[in-house]
């Protein structure tokens, strides 16, 4: 789970909101300051190009062994076509048939309804620790499309007033690791929902007006 905001990115312009709720796959890269070499590859795989690239490189590589092969295959449109249709669509994809076979439907609502909970519990915290007594907060669950690969989730806290993606605190962003994904619902579980209903996007609202005074009072005294 990598939380965006503005002080987890290397490039926090992208966090510029029209209208919400803000969408980051398949529209900006999300660069985060914290980067392992493995999460570098896991966000480079994000990036079509380089899909392409990889789908095709079996060709390149025979073309360099077999040189009499460069020729044809370079004149193969149809064939490269096929290739990444087929890694695109069949490799790092569910096809549209197998989804509803990823999870049992009651199984998948239960899960969400577990991170509708969490994100409310989360939002909460926020609210309350902000001394919010209207306006909207949505918390913003991405995942990526591809299957194939680790779960890679963007997490953002996005408010109606604005509308801006929130400046998190270290504290705002300790409450959304001790709240979401724990026991019940974890980055898998919902990377297997989201491809069985072909969702990858969960916006979750909430009113500052819900609030409770016990939430205030912790807020306060914490």
């Amino acid at each position: 789970m990598l939380i965006v905001t503005h002080n987890t990115l290397r490039n926090p312009a992208i966090l510029k909101v029209r209208q919400l709720p803000r969408k980051f796959f398949g529209r900006v890269t999300v660069w985060p300051r914290a980067m392992s070499f493995g999460l570098t590859l896991r966000i480079l795989i994000e990036m079509q190009w380089v899909r392409i690239a990889l789908a095709l490189s079996p060709l390149v590589a025979i073309a360099l062994i077999w040189r009499a092969a460069a020729l044809p295959l370079s004149q193969a449109p149809l064939l490269m076509l096929i290739i990444i249709w087929w890694v695109e669509t069949r490799l790092l994809r569910v096809p549209a048939k197998r989804r509803a076979a990823l999870i049992d439907a009651a199984e998948a609502e239960r899960g969400l309804d577990l991170l509708r909970v969490e994100a409310r519990a989360a939002l909460g915290r926020i609210a309350a620790g902000r001394e919010m007594r209207a306006g909207q907060l949505h918390l913003v669950v991405e995942q990526s499309e591809l299957w194939s690969f680790t779960p890679l989730t963007y997490v953002s806290v996005q408010s109606e007033a604005g509308p801006e993606v929130l400046r998190l605190s270290p504290s705002e962003q300790d409450i959304l690791r001790e709240t979401l994904f724990q026991a019940g619902l974890s980055e898998a579980g919902l990377q297997r929902i989201n491809q069985s209903q072909n969702t990858f996007l969960r916006d979750i609202a909430f009113d500052a007006r819900g609030v409770s005074a016990h939430a205030r009072l912790a807020a306060a005294l914490g």
